[in-house]
């Protein structure tokens, strides 16, 4: 997802995108340790996309001064 429309979203909506896109990390981790990941590049963007969310969740939190 681009950082233009997560600036858009709101807490909430910032801290359910988190959850997603762990429980896909998660999944992403537990196929390559069955061997059933065929491409390992998905875990490298998935932990991208995460940090990426998280870095926008701060950056909200402090814009609203928490």
């Amino acid at each position: 997802m681009k950082s233009d429309k997560l600036r858009e979203m709101t807490l909430e909506e910032l801290g359910h995108q988190t959850r997603e896109l762990k429980r896909k990390l998660f999944t992403l981790r537990f196929q390559r340790a069955t061997g059933q990941l065929a491409g390992t590049a998905e875990l490298g963007k998935a932990r991208r996309a995460v940090a990426r969310v998280l870095t926008m969740t701060v950056e909200k939190m402090r814009e609203e001064g928490r």
